[in-house]
């Protein structure tokens, strides 16, 4: 181990507190606003990586993380759906106005999808939840796509570390390995989106064309 983590892994505590730092990051992170500031993604890694030099069990890991990012972004649903545009004005908001739209488009394109492929999507994690509760997304649809992501996300993050073993280098490399693919699965997702709107309209007008046809 690195000289520097193995001072880390010193000063840090183990077992109940060490479960406890990895929920509130995980909390913190997909919370609007903070989540900007946050690099909870990282740290989650760093988390999985430290429970398998033992600092506490794998699986509390896990969970600890996937029920911090689920009330991270049910606290941030709920600020939007209480508060909406009206926080855009709060200052660590107002100085991300441009990633903010780009959030509020996203979602506005993508529905159900940006909560669930936003939830590995750093700069906007925080930011999806919040869009969907101002654009009065339902509740239940909102919590299913986020539990599945937030699940997804507690056991994969804190799991590249434990993979990565004695190297953090190569947990990193995990790490960035997993990345590339939600990259790959995100575009595949918008370009099947997008020949769904182009092809759609065509089949429905072939189709009124053929009704057309058949009565005449």
């Amino acid at each position: 181990m690195e000289h520097w983590l193995q001072e880390i892994f010193n000063l840090l505590p183990g077992g109940g507190l060490f479960i406890a730092a990895v929920f509130l990051i995980a909390l913190l992170e997909a919370l609007v606003g903070v989540g900007l500031i946050m690099p909870g993604s990282v740290l989650t890694v760093f988390s999985g990586w430290l429970a398998f030099q033992g600092k506490a069990p794998i699986e509390a890991i896990m969970a600890s993380a996937a029920c911090g990012a689920l009330i991270g972004d049910l606290l941030s649903y709920w600020l939007g759906a209480r508060f909406g545009i009206h926080l855009w004005e709060w200052k660590l908001l107002k100085k991300r106005q441009n990633l903010l739209r780009l959030t509020e488009i996203f979602f506005i394109e993508h529905g159900g999808k940006s909560v669930f492929f936003g939830r590995f999507l750093g700069p906007i994690r925080g930011l999806v939840p919040f869009v969907a509760g101002a654009s009065q997304m339902r509740p239940l649809m909102f919590t299913l796509y986020s539990v599945i992501s937030g699940i997804l996300w507690g056991i994969s993050y804190p799991g590249l570390g434990f993979l990565g073993g004695t190297s953090w280098q190569r947990a990193e490399t995990l790490t960035g390995r997993l990345g590339l693919l939600i990259a790959l699965a995100l575009v595949s997702s918008l370009l099947l989106t997008w020949l769904r709107h182009k092809l759609l309209p065509r089949q429905y007008q072939q189709r009124q064309k053929d009704d057309k046809d058949s009565q005449t």
